[in-house]
């Protein structure tokens, strides 16, 4: 009984408060249409799907790969993409609308096994870091890429508005130059910008992020107020993380550098700098440091 009355009286006192709020305070707000500025990113963990890599890629995308994904324990894919593979003749408005498909049935093979999928242009309209291509022109420059590049990114904001955005976010485009002749810090700003206001015209709330500068490696403090996520890379030290990589000329890290280092991975010294043993002991260095991180992730977690 003194259960009952002590709710009873708990809902007689509610009702009094509500009624003694202004009408204002009371009224639903209203719904606008400005977009919600992301302040910080989940803490999603995946990695790449290269099925739209390169302008040979196949777009197949096999539905184990998003099991194993989710499985593992992972949550985020993200899909590097070429946009050559979804154009015809070379023309940048003149979309192959089956390649997309196969786009289609990524996004909803991630949606089953509840992965949070980032769309990304690995090459874009006048830029790409992959060689296999020289662009006609350039994205940071010229008028004419960049409008091509907001025609491709609003097409894909109107293809998957109905998706919500904590299962799908936009990756501009991956890895920009470092500032020289191709592209000022200036020119990275405005493309970004100019980007950003496209996809938002048609959906204001998509989650976007932008690479720094540099590959990745250099941030860009001048769109903070823009409400979106800015992308690094890990690449440091590069001699490992780059050891015999082709694309980069991996060739030329030919040994790793002093002081000595103390740890599993051993001593590093000029009569340790056999191949084998280079390799062997950089793998070695980079798991030893891949613990040490993971531990203290989980410290903090």
């Amino acid at each position: 009984m003194d259960n009952n009355r002590r709710e009873f009286l708990k809902m007689v006192a509610a009702g009094t408060a509500a009624a003694a709020l202004p009408a204002q305070a009371q009224r639903p707000k209203k719904r606008t249409n400005r977009p919600v500025v992301q302040k910080a990113l989940p803490r999603w963990r995946g990695f790449n799907f290269l099925d739209m890599f390169t302008m040979r890629s196949k777009a197949d995308f096999p539905e184990d790969d998003f099991r194993w994904m989710r499985d593992w324990g992972f949550d985020f894919v993200r899909f590097p993409m070429c946009y050559r593979l979804w154009i015809e003749d070379g023309d940048d408005y003149k979309i192959h609308e089956p390649m997309l498909e196969k786009l289609d049935r990524a996004v909803e093979l991630a949606g089953k096994y509840g992965l949070h999928v980032s769309l990304n242009f690995h090459r874009g309209p006048g830029y790409s870091v992959n060689r296999e291509f020289t662009e006609p022109f350039n994205l940071w420059k010229d008028a004419e890429p960049l409008e091509a590049f907001c025609f491709h990114w609003q097409m894909l904001a109107r293809r998957y508005r109905g998706i919500s955005r904590g299962k799908l976010s936009f990756d501009l485009i991956n890895e920009p130059p470092s500032i020289g002749q191709l592209m000022s810090r200036s020119d990275h700003e405005r493309v970004v910008r100019t980007a950003v206001a496209a996809i938002r015209e048609i959906n204001p709330n998509r989650i976007v992020v932008a690479d720094g500068m540099s590959w990745g490696n250099e941030p860009a403090p001048e769109l903070a107020d823009l409400g979106i996520g800015q992308s690094t890379r890990a690449y440091q030290p590069m001699f490992i993380s780059h050891y015999k990589a082709s694309w980069v000329n991996g060739d030329k890290f030919s040994g790793l550098p002093g002081p000595e280092t103390a740890g599993t991975a051993g001593v590093w010294s000029s009569t340790t700098r056999s191949e084998p043993t280079l390799q062997k002991k950089a793998l070695a260095f980079t798991v030893e440091k891949v613990v040490l991180i993971t531990r203290r992730l989980i410290k903090l977690s």
